[in-house]
């Protein structure tokens, strides 16, 4: 064999070795679950991305929650009251109920406070546990709640900033 026949050779099967690999991608792709198949929405600016298992599938700003009821409760600690939306509303919006179950987890986070509180569907579903985000004076939300874990303003998630949930 000749050194021109090594080097073609050679080069022949580089190109098969891509080619397999770009075929083996393309075949992964595409037999992807189709509910992560496609683009993700795009997130506006100021928004807050609702992810369900791993993949934003909407958002929403204060703004946007103008169509929702609003509802309302005293805290005890400052005799304050709360005012705002409920944070299965929120989740509605975006996550048809079928998907979720009662330990479907909710994690709602703030990055700018290192800080998140969990709560589970079946939690979140009960209108009397009054999980909800209210406005805060800067125009951020904040999740309150009268669930034992929520229920003082050192366990409240200011500046909430991301809501995921697990559903799988």
């Amino acid at each position: 064999m000749t050194q021109k026949q090594r080097i073609l050779l050679a080069l022949g099967v580089l190109v098969l070795i891509v080619a397999a690999v770009l075929g083996i991608d393309a075949l992964q792709r595409g037999a992807g679950n189709p509910i992560s198949s496609g683009p993700e929405p795009t997130v506006a600016a100021g928004s807050i991305p609702i992810y369900l298992n791993g993949r934003v599938i909407g958002s929403f700003s204060p703004a946007n929650l103008g169509q929702l009821p609003q509802v309302s409760f005293t805290e005890p600690e400052e005799n304050k009251s709360q005012e705002g939306w409920l944070l299965r509303d929120i989740i509605l919006l975006h996550v048809q109920v079928a998907a979720l179950k009662p330990d479907s987890v909710i994690t709602v986070s703030s990055s700018s406070r290192g800080k998140s509180a969990q709560v589970t569907w079946a939690e979140a579903d009960d209108p009397a546990n009054f999980v909800m985000f209210d406005l805060a004076n800067r125009g951020t939300l904040k999740l309150v709640s009268i669930l034992e874990k929520l229920d003082t303003r050192d366990e409240w998630v200011q500046d909430v900033d991301k809501i995921e949930v697990a559903s799988e």
